[in-house]
């Protein structure tokens, strides 16, 4: 079979700094003898130079029109903005991440174009999502310091401390879910100083986490538990993930009206729908906004603020799929790796993937 060409375009999504592939991992694709091309700037956010992928054996383009229409492969960070779904060709692979279940336009569009399509954050592998895990690391940290920083009474929070000092109690973290966010978040939180606890529905998940971060405490998921904690809650942390689906509403209006005036959210969930019912996505230029008297931080694309670090978790983790997709097409690489196959979620106009057909009542 003859070998796909990948193509790396420029993100293009408002405030979207991280790019598909480093330097290091196209030259690890041509060492492959996998032909790689690259759009003029893709790197740029991210702190790579031009001149890094042409020494590392890319063929540089551009423009988008100039990478979609050479390349075969097309890997990417975010799902495809308006401009972007034109160039898309039905013999084309498009590999990113794809949130379906956010947004019906994007689905059909892309049913429309024929395109094969396959999410990162549908790979599963023995129970984990392993191309999904390193941007939920870096969102989970994240979302704990940027809410301690708009916390600030400058940043128009309530002006409390999270680590308080020595005197004075700490503030109160609350986050809703025990996964890769959640846990990196208490990581975070713990570690400042703060009282944080963590709500999860898994019995099993709270016992591991009792033992791995002994300084949270967990409760169990549920309306009447949560209601007890808002009116104390300093920061609310939404880090629910139904993998492919439309994140749960789990607070609504009424209940964000029980947390204090100058208090902060952040809804790492906000990709896929957001788990706050007053959730509506932001950006880094505009990050955040307030409801109810609650800051509410909803950035859509929060890895992105740490772009180096960001794309250099990202290929590491994606590397073995792109260089097994160029070399053995989409059959071959799902027969060699066999998770990839969850990851397709349109294939020949038709969409695949069951939590996003509900998302939408897509037979």
């Amino acid at each position: 079979m003859a070998r796909l060409i990948v193509g790396c375009p420029t993100e293009i999504k408002e405030q979207e700094n991280r790019v598909a592939l480093t330097p290091g991992g196209v030259r690890q694709l041509v060492r492959k003898g996998i032909d790689v091309v690259v759009q003029y700037g893709a790197g740029k956010g991210a702190a790579y130079g031009d001149d890094e992928y042409e020494t590392a054996g890319a063929r540089l383009v551009k423009t988008a029109q100039e990478l979609f229409a050479s390349a075969e492969l097309i890997v990417k960070v975010k799902e495809p903005q308006g401009q972007e779904i034109e160039l898309l060709r039905p013999d084309h692979v498009l590999f990113t991440y794809l949130h379906l279940a956010a947004s019906e336009e994007l689905t059909r569009r892309l049913l429309e174009q024929g395109v094969t399509a396959i999410g990162y954050e549908t790979v599963r592998k023995g129970g984990r999502l392993p191309l999904l895990e390193p941007m939920s690391e870096v969102a989970g940290r994240m979302s704990v310091l940027v809410g301690a920083y708009h916390l600030a009474k400058h940043a128009g929070g309530r002006g409390t401390l999270l680590g308080g000092v020595p005197g004075v109690l700490p503030g109160r973290v609350t986050i809703l879910g025990g996964g890769t966010c959640g846990v990196n978040a208490a990581k975070v939180a713990t570690g400042i100083g703060a009282q944080t606890t963590i709500l999860e529905l898994s019995s099993e998940r709270m016992t591991w986490l009792d033992t791995a971060l002994p300084a949270a405490r967990t409760l169990y998921s549920s309306e009447a538990g949560l209601v007890d904690l808002l009116p104390d809650t300093d920061l609310l942390i939404g880090a629910v993930l139904v993998p492919g689906a439309r994140a749960p509403k789990l607070v609504d209006r009424d209940m964000l009206r029980l947390m204090k005036p100058g208090s902060v959210l952040v809804d790492i969930a906000v990709d896929q729908g957001g788990c706050i019912e007053t959730t509506r996505p932001t950006t880094h230029e505009s990050p955040v906004f307030t409801e109810e008297g609650v800051i509410h931080y909803c950035v859509a694309n929060m890895p992105g603020a740490f772009a180096r670090t960001s794309t250099q978790a990202l290929t590491s983790v994606t590397l073995p799929y792109v260089e097994k997709l160029a070399l053995s097409g989409v059959d071959g690489a799902v027969d060699a790796q066999t998770e990839l196959a969850g990851g397709i979620q349109i294939a020949n106009h038709t969409l695949l993937c069951a939590q996003v057909r509900a998302a939408h009542g897509i037979s």
